[in-house]
């Protein structure tokens, strides 16, 4: 069985061994590394090659954007998921706007984590719902929707709400009673419609455009 490689980048030794101690009990997943800096965890980055980086934000010499800017800039691959304290608006689209995979916050349960880090690894992405909704509510009430929104159609906005409430495509595919290949064809549309690479850039232009009300559910 290939287990999923996990790196965990943060300054607190017993928060790091907490999180090692916490997902080895998945029989799938396992810890490689650990680092307790920016800079340590770029060196653990290119000499483990872990499937997912669990990176905290506040880190010495570097910080965990600070991380994921020189990954890019490098063009080292990295499939990032951000676990911090942070639940401002304001983190999570700087995370987001430089290739975050995941954000997840440390007071999550535990098996929110799990989740994201198996839905990262698959190449997906994963916001906690609740962290959407926090985006929505921090937007402009006045903010209109763009052009672009237009050219979706109304199955393909029936899409775009479930997808920025964190809904899987098999669970879309339930709830909308189609199958999970139409549920796949229509995230592609929305993709290239609205010019996104993935779930998570698609969720915040949702709700930055108020393409979708979070709290309507």
């Amino acid at each position: 069985m290939n287990r999923i490689k996990i790196l965990i980048a943060d300054d607190h030794l017993m928060v790091r061994e907490g999180l090692k101690q916490l997902i080895e009990l998945e029989e799938d997943i396992v810890v490689v590394a650990q680092a307790g800096d920016g800079k340590e965890a770029i060196q653990k980055i290119i000499q483990y090659a872990p499937d997912v980086v669990l990176l905290d934000i506040n880190m010495p010499v570097m910080n965990g954007l600070e991380v994921i800017k020189h990954l890019k800039a490098e063009k080292i691959e990295a499939k990032v998921l951000m676990l911090t304290l942070h639940n401002e608006v304001e983190y999570l689209f700087k995370a987001v706007e430089i290739g975050v995979k995941g954000y997840v916050l440390k007071d999550s349960e535990a098996d929110v984590l799990i989740k994201a880090i198996r839905e990262v690894y698959k190449g997906d992405s994963y916001i906690q719902p609740n962290m959407a909704a926090k985006l929505f509510q921090k937007m402009n009430d006045h903010a209109e929707k763009t052009s672009t929104c237009e050219k979706l159609t109304k199955r393909e906005l029936e899409v775009l709400k479930l997808i920025t409430e964190g809904l899987l495509n098999k669970e879309i595919a339930h709830k909308l009673c189609i199958s999970e290949k139409t549920v796949k064809n229509h995230i592609s549309n929305i993709f290239k419609k609205i010019e996104v690479s993935d779930r998570t850039q698609a969720a915040v232009f949702a709700i930055k455009n108020k393409v979708v009300d979070v709290f309507d559910r």
